[in-house]
């Protein structure tokens, strides 16, 4: 019997995943990894979790009610259960969402944190407890091509959630279950229920865990204080269009929201922090057939200087024909066949050779 440690976030898939690694015959220990919130009290090892309800509309992953949740479904699975304090480490993440933002870049952090937490942290607990394996409610899968691990999207292409994982550290993709990335969301769902995990009908999660109103603008200024980021909206030829209260406001092809009227729909095509300068343009405006990355992670050994694939700018982009080339081992130029809308430098680019990763990197321009 191998031993699993499983990130259990409180939600349905990773209670789900739970109770199937339990049906293989996995020795399963479940870790919730507290780090959005403020309630510090729930995070010891072994201390009990209070039920807190949820505000209405307002679902994360690493709030106290779902601490409750990963407990309640732990206890019915009698399952080892710990819930442990990341908060410095999670600083980090707050830090890098904030750097990107004032740097007019839009940052990912549920990528950040899958590859300095969720699977850093994980696998370093995993090590001192002797588990084999790591395993996660994540919606792909761990495949074998050419006798070695490799990660590709989950089966339901609809939640398939191997765009946010390209980060992972290559040398333990041989240590990951994704125990949901067989099947399809209802089918989760239908299982949980059976399985009588009160959390089967729990809604996803939708907005970054620590900032549950989804509101940008105010959680930079109550982490930053406020900044001198305020100027100009420009159209593409520099003519002044009107004034922003600060360029970490918008993101490239944002159309609403704007505060300005034009007889035909605007988008935001570039921030220029250095202007403090918004450029507006046409949808058109927004096309771009190259982009540069940096910070690459390659899960695929022998990738070439040069080769063909699908190229993912966004969580839900549908990857795109294109050919890239490596220019040095942690930057790379792709091309598209087709120019693509809405390239955002801080953005992740994925590659894909079917439906298996190749690897990614952050988009510099």
């Amino acid at each position: 019997m191998s031993r699993v440690v499983l990130a259990m976030s409180g939600g349905v898939d990773s209670s789900a995943a739970a109770y199937l690694l339990q049906q293989q015959g996995h020795e399963v220990i479940g870790l919730f990894m507290r780090s959005g919130a403020s309630e510090d009290e729930v995070c010891s090892t072994g201390m009990s979790l209070p039920i807190v309800s949820a505000k209405p509309g307002h679902q994360g992953c690493c709030s106290a009610s779902d601490a409750a949740d990963a407990r309640r479904v732990a206890d019915l699975l009698d399952i080892p259960f710990h819930a442990l304090n990341f908060k410095d480490a999670f600083t980090r993440i707050k830090d890098y969402f904030a750097d990107e933002y004032l740097s007019g870049r839009t940052p990912n952090p549920c990528v950040m944190c899958n590859n300095w937490l969720k699977f850093g942290k994980l696998w370093d607990f995993a090590q001192q407890v002797g588990a084999d394996y790591i395993a996660s409610g994540h919606y792909a899968r761990i495949a074998t091509f050419d006798g070695r691990p490799a990660l590709t999207r989950g089966r339901d292409g609809g939640k398939d959630q191997s765009y946010v994982l390209f980060g992972i550290n290559p040398s333990i993709l041989d240590r990951i279950i994704f125990p949901v990335g067989d099947y399809e969301k209802p089918f989760i769902r239908e299982t949980a229920q059976k399985a009588g995990l009160r959390v089967f009908d729990k809604p996803d999660s939708q907005e970054i865990c620590f900032i549950p109103d989804n509101n940008y603008a105010a959680f930079l200024e109550r982490y930053r204080g406020r900044q001198d980021t305020a100027g100009e909206i420009v159209d593409t030829t520099g003519q002044v269009l009107g004034q922003h209260e600060g360029f970490e406001r918008y993101t490239i092809g944002q159309r609403k929201g704007l505060g300005l009227a034009f007889g035909e729909p605007r988008y935001v095509v570039a921030l220029q922090p250095e202007t403090r300068r918004v450029v507006i343009g046409t949808r058109e405006d927004l096309a771009r057939d190259t982009l540069e990355a940096d910070r690459a992670n390659w899960l695929a050994p022998g990738v070439p200087e040069e080769f063909s694939c699908r190229a993912q700018i966004r969580y839900r982009h549908e990857a795109a024909p294109a050919q890239v080339k490596r220019t040095s081992e942690t930057e790379f130029q792709v091309f598209f066949d087709v120019p693509q809308f809405g390239v955002t430098p801080g953005q992740a680019v994925v590659l894909y050779e079917n439906d298996r990763v190749l690897g990614g990197g952050w988009i510099r321009r």
